[in-house]
């Protein structure tokens, strides 16, 4: 019975070799660095986007603290010279300069988290695919040079005397020892 058993396990590992070989792993897994490396690049672009819409959110809250330190000054000459209507549109256009900057920041923070969540996903990413490279060279160094491997497929039946021959063998070699 352990020698069926052996077969068949024998068996079974070359129709799974035979499968492997089907496959072409180097193929799919150089398909898979291929996209791995698309995939990055995308990640990529979409950060240096990211850093592109940081530096002109920030351009635009310097703008909108520039703005208002203009209005300060106005709203000086205004309440000196009495002008209290002008002074109340002033106020009014401080307030909404004022909110247009906290928005303005709200929004980039909001795009510097998500820059940070990306380049913490680049660097992941460019990890695996220096794994994916590694297993790729392993792979290529595997195969041979002479060219594909062929297992044979053939008939593996045993007939009565070979099963017998290796009874007895297993049988001496348990008596020995």
């Amino acid at each position: 019975m352990a020698l069926i058993t052996r077969f068949t396990r024998l068996f079974t590992a070359d129709l799974h070799a035979v499968l492997d070989r089907i496959e072409e792993p180097d193929t799919l897994l150089k398909q898979a660095v291929r996209e791995m490396e698309d995939e990055l690049a995308r990640m990529q672009s979409q950060a240096k986007s990211l850093h592109g819409d940081i530096e002109r959110l920030n351009m635009q809250e310097n703008d909108a603290q520039k703005r208002l330190a203009d209005i300060e000054e106005e709203l000086d000459v205004c309440f000196e010279s009495g002008e209290e209507s002008l002074a109340r549109s002033l106020v009014k256009r401080k307030i909404e300069t004022a909110r247009h900057g906290k928005a303005v920041a709200a929004r980039r923070d909001a795009t510097a988290n998500s820059l940070a969540s990306l380049d913490a996903g680049i660097a992941e990413n460019q990890r695996h695919l220096a794994g994916m490279h590694q297993q790729l060279e392993l792979l290529i160094e595997e195969t041979p040079v002479t060219g594909p491997v062929e297992y044979a497929v053939g008939d593996f039946s045993i007939d009565n005397d070979e099963v017998e021959i290796a009874f007895l063998r297993e049988k001496q070699r348990r008596a020995r020892s």
